[in-house]
């Protein structure tokens, strides 16, 4: 066997011949993203494990042509947000706050305040922080529709259920 032959059956892909080969970056195209719709049920699940699984659907995380700058999400749907859980004492200690800018204008209540008074507020703030903060962002908290009790007006879109596993206590 000569030594020349194999030198020269190993070739090098140069530039110019890897643009010829058609090797090009894939980015989705709003356009081509198919858009599926999830249901959720969050009765007796923890907010943040709701949370993380929602963010990933509403992101497309889960999908084999996701973009990051891209909207590739689905829309979901979550119901039963009245009976989602907190663990320890986060009810009493955790709190929101809001202000209007105006000096001493700060008010504050507290996660079980927030419940009382609108129990999907505090499950939408947990997904708007796991979420980016870009303009994308607020574009994909749009797609997220939550419901208090088992039922929701989505019914025309056939909503597929998504199963979260309980955490063992």
């Amino acid at each position: 066997m000569n030594t020349e032959s194999k030198t020269d059956v190993k070739t090098e892909m140069k530039p110019e011949m890897m643009a010829s080969a058609g090797m090009k970056t894939w980015t989705a195209r709003t356009d081509e993203v198919e858009r599926k719709w999830w249901i959720v049920d969050a009765a007796g699940l923890r907010v943040g494990r709701v949370a993380t699984h929602v963010a990933t659907l509403l992101r497309g995380k889960h999908k084999a042509e996701y973009t990051p700058h891209i909207d590739t999400g689905d829309f979901v749907v979550v119901i039963n947000t009245d009976k989602l859980e907190l663990t320890g004492s986060k009810w009493t200690d955790k709190k929101y706050y809001r202000h209007s800018r105006y000096f001493g204008s700060m008010k504050a209540k507290t996660a079980a305040q927030m419940k009382n008074d609108d129990s999907t507020f505090v499950f939408q703030e947990a997904v708007r922080g796991m979420l980016p903060t870009n303009k994308l962002s607020r574009h994909l908290i749009l797609k997220m529709k939550t419901f208090k009790g088992g039922e929701h007006t989505h019914g025309a879109q056939k909503p597929v259920p998504f199963n979260i596993q309980p955490k063992k206590k």
